[in-house]
């Protein structure tokens, strides 16, 4: 029988533990940096265990989201309109740095020679660089062999191979019930397995944060700190001039939806890495009423095409590093940075500095901006990242409950209902019977259960 789960004592809630353990990590860091660095490991380990869950969730949500369609045609319709929502979305991210760049001209009366900063720091990057282009990101999405994206945990990968497997089991019909139904089963096993390692995300917080503030240094934010703030200022920006308009039209509040994350959103603050927290925003978008099929489409093909944050990142610090070098950028010159900029921004993710990387491809499509300047980034990116992946995880999360709802494949009372209660309001099952899943048929049932009872 079901029953509502009683209140929990502050330190048992998971975000409270998150909080206590960025605060305890960035005294740690600013008082004893030496042995903050050695926290290092406690970040990196947490984000391989969630790191290593990510194939088999994005595979498993995917083909049992496209199988249950059952039709292809409604898979292709729900691609399309992704697509095209994650373009628009980011040609006004990538207009909204380069307008904040110019309002507040952060770069100019530096006038910082090129010949005199020291490159060695950003050789890596620039060298990374050089295999980014369109072409290499359009094959790139096909891998090797299937078991060479798994292993190498290639999103995009996955989605094409998850994709087609999917088709495959529309395709096939009752002749494939066998295998729907396991996928079904492991993307329970794979859900309960990534419950219990997200119990140890405050430990990755601490080890990540420490390591952060001990490397860096708050010192390091203040040479640019007003670049860093117009950056998260252009950031909220365009959460007010285009993801509130977007989720008011749906008929739903981003801010209540900030706070249903409010977990991951603290916890991506410490580690900075929004893949490893792909499959917490693929399970509580679930939760929430957004069917398996679009959460399994859009959220996955998001962390590549729809990066608001990202494409805020490029616009506005190719104009920094412009102006911090008193190179001239005309109005028509700006507009090919903005195409050259919203060509590179997709697949900006990926790997560790994907974003520094990108950034380094921009600026070496542009041969009139001295590639130099990114070493007069390289020291703030680190908190920068925080911004435009908070932006970016939030952004995917808006657009695949847009998405559902323009599909008609939502129900909004129901979405707001569970917005209001909070995750922390789910009902709980009795100690004999299995943990509910966190498909949507699961929530549904469960939530009908705690609405008879009040």
């Amino acid at each position: 029988m079901a029953t509502i789960r009683s209140a929990r004592p502050f330190y048992a809630k998971l975000h409270n533990q998150v909080i206590i353990a960025i605060a305890a990590a960035i005294i740690m860091g600013a008082v004893w940096p030496d042995s903050a660095l050695k926290m290092k490991p406690l970040g990196d380990g947490f984000i391989k265990l969630i790191g290593m869950m990510i194939a088999p969730i994005v595979f498993c949500i995917i083909v049992s989201g496209i199988s249950g369609m059952g039709s292809a045609r409604r898979v292709a319709r729900i691609s399309v309109r992704s697509l095209g929502y994650f373009y628009a979305v980011s040609v006004l991210a990538l207009l909204l740095g380069l307008i904040a760049g110019n309002v507040i001209p952060t770069g100019v009366g530096l006038n910082i020679d090129p010949r005199s900063i020291d490159t060695s720091s950003i050789a890596g990057y620039v060298t990374a660089a050089k295999d980014q282009g369109v072409v290499s990101f359009l094959l790139n999405i096909i891998p090797v062999t299937m078991i060479d994206a798994f292993a190498k945990g290639a999103i995009l990968q996955v989605v094409l191979i998850a994709a087609l497997f999917g088709l495959s089991l529309i395709f096939l019909g009752d002749r494939a019930c066998v295998v729907r139904d396991l996928v079904d089963q492991l993307t329970r096993v794979v859900f309960s397995m990534v419950e219990m390692i997200i119990a140890l995300s405050p430990v990755g917080a601490f080890g990540a944060m420490a390591f952060t503030i001990g490397r860096f240094g708050l010192h390091s934010l203040l040479p640019l700190l007003k670049l860093i703030l117009v950056f998260y200022g252009a950031c909220l920006a365009f959460a007010l001039i285009v993801l509130v308009p977007v989720a008011r039209h749906v008929g739903f509040s981003v801010l209540k939806f900030c706070r249903y994350i409010l977990d991951e959103i603290l916890l991506f603050l410490s580690i900075a890495n929004s893949e490893a927290l792909l499959p917490r925003l693929m399970e509580k978008l679930e939760r929430m009423g957004v069917p398996k099929s679009v959460v399994g489409l859009v959220v996955p093909t998001g962390y590549s095409f729809n990066l608001a944050g990202s494409s805020i990142y490029f616009t506005l610090c190719v104009i920094f590093i412009a102006q911090a070098t008193n190179t001239a950028l005309p109005l028509d010159r700006q507009l090919v940075i903005l195409l050259v900029a919203l060509l590179m921004s997709k697949g900006a993710t990926g790997f560790t500095g994907a974003g520094f990387v990108v950034l380094a491809g921009t600026l070496s499509a542009l041969p009139d901006i001295p590639m130099a300047g990114l070493a007069l980034l390289l020291g703030i990116d680190p908190f920068m990242q925080r911004g435009r992946g908070l932006l970016n995880y939030i952004g995917n999360g808006v657009a695949a409950i847009a998405i559902a709802a323009w599909e008609k494949d939502l129900d909004v009372a129901e979405l707001n209902r569970r917005l209001e209660v909070g995750p922390d309001g789910d009902i709980s099952v009795g100690p004999t019977a299995p943990a509910p899943h966190p498909d949507i048929g699961s929530a549904v049932a469960a939530d009908a259960d705690a609405t008879h009872m009040r």
